[in-house]
């Protein structure tokens, strides 16, 4: 996990180098300080499981075991992305890993995801689908009919809202009457709890009990990750809207550090082991920049594959 969460950290802090190069272009939304929230939810998922995303998905994609060169590729638009270069940092897809986006809409990904849950339980398939989504989603209508018709139906779906506290630049307390978020989903008659965001192993434990008894038939569970993202909103957002001494108090509290000390405490060793981490982490990003540098652009007269409307249609 600490392997994990390390390589998403230094997969996002390439981002914003490549970024401010200009080498990557569009909207990017970091995942930098919420990582033990993807690596924690995904140990407990296994590969048949299903993963619907958000558009603050590298984190996850990179947790499902989507290799960073397919990712950092597609962050380039190039052919090579997993994407094939048409979704870009925001559209992330890997149907071989089960994993389904990647959506730029705000809760976009809760109706596909109970879908999935609603498909895999008509064939009888011991398979679970786990949405993230912000909390800022859960003020959407798709959050109230999702889970409605989840708990209704009794689908197989984990429903995690990876709560920062800020939905783009709106505080929680600013958009939710209520913002204990577990609660409000736990009146729809489905478990629903709130967990540490910012411990790993918390996260694990919390994502095992949940899909256990998603297994075991019990209906959708629901996740409330209490977590904070250390960087802004995207990277246009000037972030003017957080105090800075805020942003330090969270840090503090940084996942990765979390683990680390804690490793320390039980006396493993951490140094040595950190160093090769590091190590293999560098050489696979840096891996990852160089194949997406040389790979090709998609071909001109590919460019309308896989869109639904002809450029007739589209004009009409």
């Amino acid at each position: 996990m600490l392997e994990a969460m390390l390589r998403i950290r230094r997969f996002e802090e390439r981002c914003v180098e490549l970024y401010s190069a200009t080498k990557i272009r569009g909207f990017v939304h970091l995942y930098i300080g919420e990582e033990a929230v993807a690596v924690g939810i995904n140990e407990a998922l296994t590969p048949e499981d299903a993963v619907v995303s958000t558009y603050r998905e590298h984190g996850h994609a990179l947790a499902r075991g989507i290799p960073a060169e397919s990712v950092m590729a597609e962050m380039y638009g190039k052919a090579t992305g997993c994407s094939g270069g048409h979704g870009g940092s925001m559209h992330l897809f890997d149907a071989s890993r089960r994993f389904y986006g990647g959506s730029a809409i705000v809760a976009g990904g809760l109706p596909l995801a109970a879908g999935l849950a609603l498909a895999d339980r008509m064939r009888a398939q011991p398979r679970v689908t786990c949405c993230f989504f912000g909390d800022g989603a859960f003020a959407e209508g798709e959050f109230h009919e999702t889970a409605n018709l989840a708990a209704l139906w009794g689908l197989p779906l984990l429903l995690v809202c990876e709560n920062n506290l800020y939905a783009m630049g709106t505080a929680l307390a600013r958009e939710h009457a209520q913002t204990d978020l577990a609660m409000r989903a736990a009146s729809y008659g489905m478990p629903a709890w709130a967990v540490d965001g910012m411990d790993v192993e918390a996260v694990e434990q919390a994502a095992r009990r949940a899909v256990e008894g998603i297994r075991a038939g019990t209906g959708p569970h629901f996740l409330e990750l209490r977590t904070y993202r250390f960087r802004a909103h995207s990277m246009y957002d000037p972030d003017r809207y957080r105090d800075k001494a805020e942003i330090e108090q969270w840090k503090v509290r940084d996942p990765i550090n979390r683990l680390t000390d804690r490793m320390r405490e039980n006396g493993e060793p951490v140094e040595k082991e950190l160093a090769r981490i590091e190590q293999r982490i560098t050489d696979e990003i840096d891996h990852a920049v160089a194949a997406a540098e040389q790979a090709p652009e998609e071909p001109v007269e590919n460019l309308l594959r896989h869109v639904t409307s002809s450029p007739a249609e589209a004009v009409s």
